[in-house]
């Protein structure tokens, strides 16, 4: 499931969404759109969606990894360390249900740092 992230007029990347539960539920909402939340190299933005954390949920991610907070209601795209990091590895405040990844180079979305909203279509 292939789908195009916008953060402001900035920035454009493309993303491939996982076949699992939560992901299938993101994409049957799409387009979302939000007000555009910084947390260190994070970008996370609240969704009208509710998700248990799935059996998988984890803080292990990567650079470039999308997640689905079920503590927030909100999708989180990682590109580099957040504020609980101690390296180059972001680590999220709490669980997330991995539902993608960014296909390319994440660093492009440290361009979008100053915009205020983001939005996620299909492709």
């Amino acid at each position: 499931m292939d789908v195009k992230i916008t953060v402001g007029d900035k920035v454009e990347v493309t993303a491939e969404l996982f076949d699992t539960e939560t992901a299938r539920a993101v994409y049957d909402m799409l387009p979302v759109e939000g007000f555009c939340n910084n947390w260190g190299d994070e970008f996370y933005f609240e969704v009208p969606l509710y998700m248990p954390p799935e059996a998988g949920a984890t803080c292990d991610v990567n650079a470039g990894d999308i997640g689905y907070w079920p503590s927030g209601r909100a999708i989180a795209i990682f590109y580099g360390p957040t504020p609980l990091s101690k390296e180059e590895k972001p680590v999220p405040a709490s669980e997330v249900n991995l539902i993608g990844r960014i296909k390319g180079d994440p660093n492009l979305l440290k361009q979008g740092k100053d915009e205020t909203l983001i939005r996620i279509e299909r492709i």
